[in-house]
């Protein structure tokens, strides 16, 4: 007899972030305040989507934290050819 087999989702929040962003970048949603919020609509359609489609037992959403250096000190081109984050972004996930 064995045991059932559990499942654990690791989401990267900002990957789904800046995916749901630039998916809708031109026909952007914006909410009556006029902010704009395709990267919270795109990251929430693709989390609720997973969740229906696997339903995994356990999941977890991870955000970066910001301000860490680390990986730059260990390899001076990490994320050297991206472009700064989008306003949209910067204020609709503070």
């Amino acid at each position: 007899m064995s045991l059932p087999k559990k499942r654990l989702f690791l989401i990267d929040a900002f990957a789904l972030i800046f995916r749901g962003y630039y998916a809708l970048i031109k026909n952007p949603r914006i909410n009556s305040k006029g902010m704009d919020t395709s990267a919270i609509l795109g990251f929430m359609n693709s989390f609720i989507d997973v969740i229906k489609r696997e339903r995994p037992e356990y999941i977890a959403v991870c955000f970066d934290k910001g301000g860490s250096q680390a990986r730059n000190e260990l390899f001076p081109d990490y994320k050297a050819n991206r472009d700064e984050t989008p306003d949209g972004i910067k204020i609709a996930v503070p």
